[in-house]
């Protein structure tokens, strides 16, 4: 790393934020130079995001200041911290659904030739930046209908066709497998190769010990450590972060037991996956493995009546499900936890007792009258069996990441269910968040709950799971038990097959 004047980079010294009389961030100075990637951990609620909030003008500091490259810096917007070349890049996307891939990269900022749009400018600007981190998109079409993973693709385009000089991405990877997320990786290394700055954050600690020059950690608001080298011991990062010796593993779960619960025979759906067939047992945990775009959410949302299969049945405890409806089969005992906690599962404007009530008022209601001590009664059973730490009576998004996904899985307990399938259960939550929900998980198979867990995280799925079903190209491509499941074979399945049969998520000519 080259060495810089001492009036480069951005910097950030003794800056404060508060929210409500609660001070979230409390005196931390914070540097990036051109050229280098800084790596910053801490748990949720450290204050990482408000760092990068105030960094990229979201939010203006109560305290402190900030200088750009030697010159005084206080965005008043993420607009103008745009202008002044320093980009975020969110966690959550951004992308206007109904439009195309290139008008979201362009949005704002379409480029105009004797009046009229250069849209072959647009189209091939957006094709090259995309080409640029090994994505393969059509940037004609809509937004509307692609994975979470390639929205992030997207998101991190549309950044970077700004040319920034500076640019922080705000757990990029949370739902992105492992091919993918190298592309993000070789991206950052391009742009400190190019001389710009990266402010790395992540609860994927190898990543940012694989990519990061500096790591600084920060817990409940301070900055309480900083290493210069990614060549540091996971467990001292991780032990900065909680503040005490922790131990990161995973547990083998309880034996399943004998009976079959859920049955599925030969289901496929037309451009999506085809001949998914397994069995899951009460108390047993079926994780689904694959790379990012192999089918794996598809299915599972056939399964939870989200998508119509094309063929195929499904059966629950020997009955045949009519997969038509979410609705049908919630009442069947079949319930799904989707990967998109704040687009798709949670109203984040209403409270966490709402929020775990919401599916089940008309059903209360029959009760009797629906008052908010009903909705705080059932709420608590879940905050109880879960551990959901906060106010349950406050909006929801007041919440850290990981309570907030406790909130969704017990939105989905309340009835019972006999199935229960949760995508990336841990997506965007801290380590100790992590340990938590795979000890809920763990604990609903031993009381005999059937379950499906989907991720991205290798490690996860072969912590978790009695058996891996792994998936390619929208086919099974094997099921594995515990003991043959290692990160060899199951990324032998994912990647190389010798079945001819063409993908269904290939169009046929």
């Amino acid at each position: 790393m080259t060495t810089q004047p001492a009036s480069s980079g951005l910097e950030g010294t003794g800056l404060v934020k508060a929210y409500a009389g609660v001070t979230v961030l409390k005196s931390v100075d914070f540097r990036v130079l051109p050229g280098s990637v800084v790596g910053l951990v801490g748990e949720n609620g450290a204050g990482k995001s408000t760092l990068s909030s105030i960094i990229t003008g979201v939010v203006k500091p109560d305290g402190g200041s900030m200088r750009l490259d030697g010159e005084e810096y206080s965005p008043s917007s993420p607009a103008e911290a745009l202008r002044q070349g320093v980009a975020l890049i969110h966690q959550e996307t951004r992308l206007i659904q109904d439009l195309s891939v290139a008008e979201n990269i362009f949005l704002g900022r379409l480029p105009r030739r004797a009046g009229r749009v250069d849209w072959d400018l647009v189209r091939r600007e957006s094709r090259a930046v995309l080409d640029s981190l090994g994505v393969d998109l059509d940037v004609r079409r809509q937004v509307r209908g692609l994975s979470m993973a390639m929205q992030q693709e997207i998101e991190i385009a549309k950044a970077l066709s700004r040319k920034p000089r500076y640019v922080v991405f705000d757990e990029p990877s949370a739902s992105l497998g492992d091919s993918e997320t190298e592309h993000v990786l070789e991206r950052i290394r391009s742009l400190r190769a190019a001389g710009a700055g990266v402010v790395y954050i992540s609860h994927r600690l190898d990543e940012v010990r694989e990519v990061a020059d500096e790591i600084v950690c920060l817990r409940d608001g301070s900055r309480v450590q900083s290493w210069n080298s990614g060549a540091v011991d996971k467990e001292k990062i991780i032990n900065a972060m909680v503040g005490r010796e922790f131990t990161y593993e995973h547990v083998p779960p309880q034996p399943s037991r004998d009976s079959t619960v859920l049955e599925v025979r030969g289901l496929g759906r037309r451009g999506a996956f085809a001949d998914i067939s397994f069995e899951l047992a009460a108390g047993e945990v079926l994780g689904i493995a694959g790379l990012v775009g192999a089918g794996r959410t598809e299915v599972v949302r056939a399964i939870a009546g989200v998508d119509r299969p094309d063929s195929g049945e499904v059966f629950l405890e020997g009955r045949r499900l009519p997969c038509t409806s979410p609705q049908a089969a919630i009442r069947a005992g079949i319930v799904m936890v989707p990967e998109d906690r704040k687009g798709q599962g949670l109203n984040l404007d209403r409270s966490a007792e709402e929020n775990v009530t919401l599916p089940w008022e008309r059903d209360m209601a029959r009760k009797g009258p629906l008052t908010h001590k009903a909705i705080r009664k059932v709420a608590a059973v879940q905050a109880q069996r879960l551990d959901v730490r906060g106010n349950m009576a406050l909006p929801v998004k007041s919440m850290s990441g990981g309570n907030q996904q406790k909130v969704l899985i017990g939105k989905w307990l309340v009835k019972d269910p006999k199935v229960l399938i949760i995508d990336e259960p841990t997506r965007g939550v801290d380590v100790g968040a992590k340990m938590a929900i795979y000890e809920i998980i763990r604990s609903l198979a031993a009381e005999g709950m059937a379950v499906i867990v989907v991720s991205s995280e290798l490690d996860e799925v072969l912590g978790l799971s009695h058996r891996v079903l792994v998936m390619s190209r929208g086919r099974q491509r094997g099921i594995l038990r515990r003991g043959e499941a290692t990160p060899e074979s199951v990324m032998s399945l994912a990647v190389h097959s010798a079945d001819p049969s063409p993908s269904p998520l290939v169009p046929q000519q």
